[in-house]
């Protein structure tokens, strides 16, 4: 498909949009009292959920780069900013299609899930668009949410339907609400759930071999397989919680959104549950210097906690980008 255009960027530092300071070492930054220790094993010791800014509309989507910098989404605002590992907020992209659930691929790009017009994106450091995907088998997608980025490079969205105020459609094209595979290099886009009510938060394993998916409307989480050629296998009842988005630490425990951040282990017994001042609590991931900071999107602002285990998104992309450089090592050498 390739559709290329350049989307709108403001360069300059949020102090310069708002007016206000906005690094987190300064006193922007709000700290919740007392210790977060008790809220779950995972926590690092002593330490305290910190608001690095309460001025969003609503924010979403939140994914580190390979240096620890985290890309999240206000979606209300159709912007995507950047929190960088300085602790800096700026405006990364704007008219950003709308954009949810966000994702880096091997190659640093930045994978979007497009609302707007139903499309999956990639996005470029310097902020050029590409449209990866707008349908399936002819049908407008009903409105990517969240999406992985699997270690070979396909990517898993889930595509369920909320009529959005700026849309002109009203009602759906593409029938049920489902979870799709796009193989590396593909325009068609393959269903690999089709049981499900209305599916959102999504996230794969390091080793690319698991795939949890919350059916929202059924209030249910799943495991399956990842199966060689992309289609899922399996499927297991991970546990009886609905999530907005979800996220991975290096342990394989799973974090869950909704009312606060709730954390299972692999086996899907609950571990702890850190509890956010916001009436909702949409999306989680790790990022930081050293890949132990959990980043927390929640209805209007954003939250910071330091964690004693690092997550395991970074260590995807690392493999992912690890293998592709050798790949282009050998076909050098094969070249000379």
């Amino acid at each position: 498909m390739n559709k290329r255009y350049r989307g709108l960027r403001l360069a300059a530092l949020c102090c310069a949009v708002f007016g206000m300071t906005m690094n987190t070492g300064a006193t922007a930054a709000t700290q919740a009292s007392g210790s977060a220790t008790n809220w779950a094993p995972v926590v690092a010791k002593g330490a305290e959920l910190t608001l690095v800014s309460n001025q969003f509309a609503f924010v979403e989507g939140p994914a580190a780069d390979a240096s620890g910098n985290v890309y999240f989404t206000d979606r209300p605002n159709n912007q995507i900013w950047k929190y960088s590992t300085d602790g800096d907020l700026s405006v990364f992209l704007k008219e950003a299609g709308r954009a949810d659930g966000l994702y880096f691929d091997a190659q640093r790009n930045l994978i979007a899930a497009a609302d707007a017009h139903g499309q999956l994106w990639s996005i470029a450091s310097d902020g050029q668009v590409d449209v990866l995907l707008d349908n399936v088998n002819g049908h407008q997608l009903n409105g990517p949410n969240d999406l992985w980025v699997a270690p070979g490079g396909g990517i898993y969205f889930t595509d369920p339907y909320y009529q959005r105020k700026y849309w002109l459609r009203q009602s759906q094209d593409l029938p049920g609400e489902d979870v799709y595979y796009l193989a590396p290099g593909s325009d068609a886009a393959v269903k690999v759930i089709d049981d499900m009510v209305k599916p959102n938060g999504i996230i794969g394993t390091p080793d690319g071999r698991t795939l949890y998916v919350s059916d929202f409307g059924a209030e249910q989480t799943w495991r399956y397989t990842i199966d060689p050629d992309g289609n899922l296998s399996d499927k297991t009842l991970f546990t009886s919680m609905r999530s907005d988005g979800m996220t991975l630490d290096a342990e394989g425990n799973v974090y869950l959104t909704g009312h606060g951040v709730t954390i299972f282990d692999r086996a899907g017994r609950r571990i702890g549950h850190i509890p956010i001042d916001q009436k909702w609590t949409g999306n989680v991931t790790f990022g930081g210097p050293q890949d132990r900071t959990l980043f927390i999107t929640a209805t209007h602002g954003i939250y910071t906690l330091p964690m004693s285990v690092a997550g395991a998104a970074t260590a995807v992309m690392q493999a992912a980008a690890d293998r592709s450089a050798a790949a282009t090592g050998m076909a050098s050498e094969t070249t000379k």
